[in-house]
């Protein structure tokens, strides 16, 4: 057994920040009120959270792929038609299993990184071979299926599938001599909906762009759980009556290639929606065989509405550009979609319903991409455009906080992942630099500070920064620096496959939940559902709340430390890992 003391620098990070002025006897006053509630609270949470100490149950082997919130005919009773009952509606789920999901009985520990880009256990996905033939998209050749494993040919010198050159297409198309120039031009961002294998991001991220797959669910042979068990960044979503969990003007191209999304349908309404969220200047790649016919021309003509330019068609390829001036909505003489009214903008995207309008015209995140400084570190200036609420000092110190303790995290987890811990069920354990951690989601991101640390330090990982729905918005300040991140509401499941993150870590959480009244336990199951069989867990909060939340890690059967932080005697870390099997 591993004791150790994790250090903090900053234990300041830890404290609410008051945004304005305020007298010091009121201040002082609400604080304790504050103090108290809160306090009451955590009193009243342990005690309803540890009554029953007994272990939650282990799903049944139907459960091992379970994804919360899809059930069709739940959603078709309730009422929702259209496509509506494909989408996720956690407010009238009721299936949603009070146990602990299983991972297959021929599950294995994924490859490390970069192994594992390029090979994947067969049983770790729900893929057959029959539904492998079946896909017949632009990356059906690229992957081969031997007895326990699939392998996909993504390397430069073995790519003969096609999407290496669909990626020089589309950067000749664009005015640029190869796609190695993407970055020089001001693409960095790509959201690719229907990626399939997740092959054309993979071949993006080796151009040090940072692709996300977005896919909608998918009973069987998802295309997100292919990807992230790829360790590639994927979310589930699609379009069909809401708005993604993304702010306006969040990404530099919008790739689409055979997506299945009827972009002719609704009035434009999914056009405008992917031009809600494309910067000025951006692009929207378009690839199919459909084209050819009427809904093609519905799609041009969607696009002129929009103020897209057609600046490229080649075969099956069609590629858009945005915008870069926003008075073109307002234009009078021409028959466009008008901007948005200002109680219309999407502060909070996060389950709204599709708009007919063109949001973010007004914003001073209005930057194109082609006149975006190189420089992604954030400054006082590029800080002032999102808001008087954040400060320059807020966002130094959730990095330097960041920093000091994903130090104090690799110290912790090297030994127990390298020399410590136990063999692995799978091929022999890697040796450094090589390392487990690849998929990590921060659940409270903040300013994505964890993300900065991660980079710094060099790891190779990506970080799904989470920013939840009743917290300061911060994630348009996130994607500004070039991280991936969405917008949830933690008193839901998150959108994903089962067993999909190496690494959760979250800072403040535990506060917020009981704050909004919702629960540590079903939270921590949540975690578990989408935590890898010996992933890790990083929680830091108030004492009582980490004494709550250890407590149910034995019944969930997490092996679980509460750590001292230096120089900080309310708060507490709590390090668990998940076990790779339970009985």
């Amino acid at each position: 057994m591993l004791i150790a003391l994790l250090s903090s620098s900053s234990s300041s990070a830890f404290n609410s920040i008051t945004t304005g002025f305020k007298p010091e006897v009121y201040t002082n006053y609400r604080r304790l009120k504050e103090h108290t509630a809160s306090d009451y609270i955590e009193l009243k949470t342990f005690s309803s959270e540890t009554s029953n100490p007994k272990d939650i149950r282990l799903c049944g082997k139907e459960k091992e792929d379970y994804v919360p919130c899809y059930n069709v005919s739940t959603n078709l009773l309730a009422g929702f038609k259209d496509g509506e009952e494909f989408d996720r509606h956690c407010e009238v789920s009721q299936d949603q299993p009070y146990c602990l999901i299983r991972p297959p009985r021929d599950y294995k520990t994924p490859l490390s990184w970069p192994v594992g880009k390029d090979v994947i256990w067969n049983a770790n996905v729900k893929l057959s071979k029959d539904q492998f033939l079946s896909f017949g998209n632009m990356t059906e050749r690229i992957l081969m299926l031997d007895e326990n494993q699939i392998s996909f040919h993504s390397d430069d010198k073995l790519i003969f599938d096609g999407v290496k050159a669909h990626s020089r297409q589309i950067a000749e198309m664009i005015g640029l001599g190869s796609d190695a120039e993407f970055w020089q031009a001001g693409v960095r961002m790509v959201l690719d909906i229907g990626c399939g294998f997740g092959s054309f991001g993979a071949h993006l991220m080796s151009l040090k762009l940072m692709a996300v797959c977005m896919a909608a669910y998918e009973l069987t042979g998802s295309q997100v759980q292919l990807s992230l068990e790829r360790g590639l960044p994927a979310i589930i979503g699609n379009f069909i009556s809401r708005k993604l969990p993304f702010p306006s003007l969040s990404y530099d191209m919008v790739h689409c290639a055979q997506c299945g999304v009827s972009w002719d349908q609704k009035d434009g309404m999914f056009l405008i929606e992917a031009n809600r969220i494309l910067k000025p200047g951006g692009y929207f790649v378009l690839h199919g065989t459909s084209l050819s016919t009427n809904s093609g021309s519905m799609i041009e003509g969607f696009a002129r509405k929009i103020c897209w330019t057609l600046i490229g068609r080649q075969e099956e390829t069609f590629i858009w550009q945005k915008t870069t001036n926003p008075q073109c909505y307002s234009s009078s003489t021409q028959d466009v979609i008008p901007p948005c009214r200002e109680e219309h903008e999407d502060t909070r995207s996060y389950h709204q319903p599709l708009a007919s309008c063109v949001a973010g015209t007004a914003s001073r995140r209005w930057v194109p991409v082609q006149n975006r400084s190189s420089d992604s570190h954030i400054t006082p200036a590029k800080l002032e455009i999102h808001g008087k609420y954040f400060k320059l000092d807020e966002f130094f110190q959730d990095f330097e906080s960041s920093r000091s303790a994903l130090t104090n995290y690799w110290s912790l987890l090297t030994p127990l992942i390298f020399s410590d811990h136990p063999k692995r069920p799978a091929d022999e354990d890697p040796l450094p630099p090589y390392n487990m951690i690849r998929n990590v989601m921060d659940m409270n991101a903040r300013f994505g500070g964890l993300n900065s640390a991660f980079l710094e330090a060099g790891k190779s990982a990506w970080v799904m920064n989470v920013v939840p729905i009743r917290a300061r918005n911060t994630l348009p300040l996130i994607l500004d620096q070039g991280f991936i991140g969405v917008l949830h509401d933690w008193c839901e499941p998150f959108p994903t496959y089962p067993r999909t993150y190496d690494m959760l870590h979250a800072n403040g959480l535990l506060s917020y939940l009981i704050l909004h009244g919702c629960s540590i336990t079903n939270l921590l199951v949540e975690m578990d559902r989408i935590l890898r069989p010996e992933g890790w867990v990083a929680l830091s909060d108030k004492i009582g709340l980490i004494e709550t939340a250890r407590t149910i890690t034995t019944q969930i059967r997490w092996e679980a430390r509460v750590i001292d932080l230096e120089n900080d005697s309310e708060h507490r870390l709590l390090v668990c890992q998940k076990p790779f099997a339970r009985k």
